[in-house]
């Protein structure tokens, strides 16, 4: 049951970022860095994308995405399409993941470490659902701003 809800959940909220992506005026703007803001949305939105892959896709869902964490933050225009493109995929790579997974894979330990700790594979997901909502409001605000 736990894996229908966050199953849901996830493919509202990143359908929520492709809205969010979409709303920009200029696609130009998906890259500017305005005020105390340090990262674009853009690059945001690649965080995101490269984060969900890294630790839900691979590390859960064996799909076998190598993360370059490094270009999330320093890649540059990207045309927006490719950023919808990526978003989709990212849902179906999620969607697929947790079709696999049965109750009693949340309380297994999740493979890698979070901060140096171990902990459940459900509050990993759980802290990955948290940090996805975060970086969508950062950009929701960044949009804002423009």
């Amino acid at each position: 049951m736990l894996n229908h809800s966050l199953s849901e959940i996830y493919e509202r909220n990143l359908l929520q970022l492709k809205d969010e992506i979409n709303l920009y005026n200029d696609e130009n703007g998906l890259w500017s860095v305005r005020g105390q803001v340090s990262n674009s949305a853009g690059n945001l939105c690649l965080h995101l994308i490269g984060n969900l892959n890294h630790f839900i896709g691979a590390t859960l869902g064996n799909t076998g995405y190598v993360r370059h964490r490094e270009s999330e933050f320093t890649s540059k225009n990207i045309p927006r399409e490719n950023l919808l493109t990526e978003i989709d995929k990212t849902i179906e790579v999620i969607k697929n993941m947790f079709s696999k997974m049965k109750e009693e894979d949340f309380a297994k330990e999740f493979p890698l470490l979070k901060h140096d700790k171990r902990v459940s594979t459900e509050e990993m997901l759980l802290h990955l659902l948290a940090h996805l909502n975060y970086h969508i409001g950062q950009i929701n605000y960044h949009r804002r701003l423009g």
